[in-house]
């Protein structure tokens, strides 16, 4: 079961949330003062935090750096206030999700189990020729920085954190954003190939990303 923190002063949300989130296996701890929200971290050692924008005492922009100062688990962000200038204070602050309320219960789920396969289910070696820097949003290879578009870097590095586990068209899709569903077999397959030109040394004869034939793609990484 994950676990996850609500940190909202809305008594009644967090109760709609948390009986909604237990039947997707999702434990969640409820706080409704921002000031306790470090001393929750250490309770209740949660996998992701969901954090309100506008709360007393301390609103959650500021909480989520004083997060950010010790911790690094995923943070969604929610406000009744969608503007590109909240979202992007956000994203700033330290937050890895923005949703704006009111929102559908199934979309919170849909992004933090997103964000939860992200976190790396293998250790990185220390000899592998790919780094990826999640601060500036870049992955380098030996060394040098990569010139990846937004979807080439969330398929590149959901592909790293995962080596050795082929994924299916399906399952992409519903971790890259911006993806038109009904275009999605060749959109994936266009943005693989992209990605291959960069990183491969004979992108007709892959040795990194490689297609399992009639699964999808699989991630084999290279040491130096």
């Amino acid at each position: 079961m994950i676990k996850a923190l609500l940190v909202d002063d809305d008594l009644k949300l967090a109760e709609l949330l948390e009986s909604y989130l237990k039947k997707s296996d999702i434990k969640l701890e409820a706080i409704s003062d921002p000031l306790n929200t470090l001393p929750a971290i250490r309770n209740h050692n949660p996998e992701v935090i969901i954090l309100d924008v506008m709360m007393p005492k301390m609103n959650g922009f500021e909480v989520c750096q004083q997060i950010r100062k010790d911790y690094s688990l995923p943070v969604i962000m929610l406000s009744a206030r969608g503007e590109p200038n909240d979202k992007i204070r956000g994203l700033e602050s330290g937050a890895d999700d923005y949703l704006a309320k009111p929102f559908e219960p199934r979309e919170l789920v849909a992004r933090i189990m997103s964000l939860i396969r992200r976190i790396p289910t293998k250790k990185e070696s220390k000899n592998s020729i790919f780094e990826i820097d999640d601060l500036h949003l870049e992955i380098k290879m030996s060394g040098s920085v990569l010139d990846l578009t937004t979807k080439e870097y969330d398929l590149f590095s959901m592909f790293i954190n995962n080596p050795g586990i082929t994924f299916t068209r399906d399952e992409i899709i519903k971790e890259i954003k911006g993806i038109e569903a009904h275009l999605f077999s060749r959109s994936i397959d266009i943005l693989i190939s992209r990605l291959r030109q960069k990183i491969e040394s004979d992108p007709k004869s892959p040795k990194i990303i490689k297609t399992i034939w009639g699964k999808g793609y699989m991630f084999l990484d290279i040491e130096k």
